[in-house]
């Protein structure tokens, strides 16, 4: 069973950086892709930021809203993913949450391939 716990999450100003961790547990994340998504209140859960599996020749992909301020990145060695957020805004005030997919070597782009989310970490960005 695979279980994924994110934290980081919090109340910052606008302007600052936050940075999310995700924690797998029961997958080692190199041999699958990881993504970011965020669900704002009364809007559907979007994908912000995907990683493909490690052997994937494709770099990351962003949402356009968040490109040049949201980096994502893996530490194998500890089956945990980051979305550091940058320059953060007002809209990106959400409930974010990781997922990864059943199946291992994929791009990760497809929001259809997600099988496991974790929990959710909330982030409020003032302005």
């Amino acid at each position: 069973q695979v279980q994924l716990v994110e934290s980081g999450g919090g109340l910052v100003q606008a302007g600052d950086s936050l940075r999310l961790s995700c924690a797998a547990f029961g997958r080692t994340f190199g041999s699958y892709a990881v993504g970011w998504f965020r669900q704002a209140p009364g809007k559907e859960r979007v994908l912000v930021a995907a990683l493909p599996w490690t052997g994937e020749s494709g770099r990351a992909r962003y949402v356009d809203s968040v490109k040049g301020r949201f980096i994502i990145s893996r530490n194998t060695a500890k089956d945990t993913a980051y979305l550091l957020m940058n320059s953060l805004k007002s809209e990106d005030t959400a409930v974010y949450y990781c997922a990864t997919p059943s199946q291992p070597w994929t791009t990760g782009w497809d929001v259809n391939e997600y099988t496991f989310w974790g929990q959710g970490t909330q982030v409020i960005v003032s302005s």
